[in-house]
């Protein structure tokens, strides 16, 4: 579906702290890690290619909310959700669930706030409506699948 995306992956030992819990700030990466696989899946990349002017995805925010712990060697699923789908920006969802070992549980939910944006000759970037053949292939979520933690 172009409105979600799954990855899965194991914990690593280098990924947690000395409480044997991953630290925090590797969820960042792993939200980065699942929106870089989203955009490949139909071709993209953060640098979105093809295009005469340079442009590119910056995240203009980024926040994660922790349920529970993950530990060294969980494997974890994570699933990009799009909340939001506008001109110039896109709203992420992604649902951390622990797979293995079970009960499946969520363990965190984090949203990405990404903007088009076209750097100009001068070094500059601008903010740009996304190309037509970028976002035909991104839909908005149907809002039951969204986590409902969050108003924003």
């Amino acid at each position: 579906m172009p409105y979600e995306f799954r990855a899965t992956r194991r914990v690593e030992f280098h990924e947690t702290d000395l409480a044997g819990i991953v630290h925090f700030s590797n969820f960042f990466r792993y939200m980065e890690t699942v929106e870089g696989a989203f955009y490949r899946s139909f071709g993209q990349s953060v640098l979105l290619r093809g295009f005469q002017a340079p442009m590119g995805l910056p995240r203009v925010h980024a926040d994660c909310d922790y349920l529970k712990p993950l530990r060294f060697e969980d494997v974890v699923e994570m699933h990009l959700l799009v909340k939001e789908k506008r001109e110039k920006v896109l709203n992420l969802q992604i649902r951390f669930r622990r797979i293995e070992p079970g009960p499946v549980e969520e363990v965190a939910v984090g949203h990405v706030a990404a903007v088009c944006v076209q750097r100009g000759t001068d070094g500059s970037f601008r903010s740009v409506p996304y190309p037509e053949e970028f976002a035909r292939n991104i839909e908005i979520a149907p809002a039951e699948l969204l986590w409902p933690g969050r108003a924003a």
